[in-house]
């Protein structure tokens, strides 16, 4: 089953539970969805849709810390609820040693030496790891490796 197949029948069953604050979120990652699909004139694979995802969890994250340091816990937690709904679509994350392994392996293949390889290594780390890791702690990691 695709990934946006699961979302529609999610949909679906958020529409028939009337959970409404669920059934607004996945709207929202639809429009998203429908949204990319029309500015890029073609249908969006599950790696795309993933970038997607990332991109609406990263926001609400932001918000989060936005609000909390306002002192609106209130609205920081509908962003957290969003987040939870979000997380269900994403795929598991990398542990530690999953992520050093993939950096050693692209450092392998690409032959990276220097900080000046490091957008090649990126190029080749990032479709690897989309959605499964926070991409500034990967971005960190070869700095540490590559310095």
């Amino acid at each position: 089953m695709t990934l946006i197949e699961r979302l529609k029948d999610e949909q679906k069953a958020a529409m028939k539970a009337k959970d409404k604050p669920r059934l607004g979120t996945i709207r929202l990652v639809m429009a998203a969805i429908k949204q990319r699909e029309v500015d890029e004139q073609m249908p969006l694979t599950d790696e795309n849709i993933i970038a997607v995802l990332t991109k609406m969890v990263k926001q609400r994250r932001d918000s989060v810390a936005q609000y909390t340091e306002a002192g609106r816990q209130d609205l920081a937690d509908v962003e957290l609820a969003e987040i939870a709904v979000l997380d269900e679509f994403m795929p598991q994350p990398l542990s530690d040693d999953e992520i050093a392994a993939l950096l050693d392996e692209a450092i392998a293949a690409t032959g990276a030496a220097s900080m000046q390889d490091m957008g090649k290594l990126m190029g080749v780390l990032k479709p690897q790891v989309q959605g499964r890791a926070d991409m500034g702690k990967i971005s960190q990691l070869v700095k540490a490796k590559l310095g």
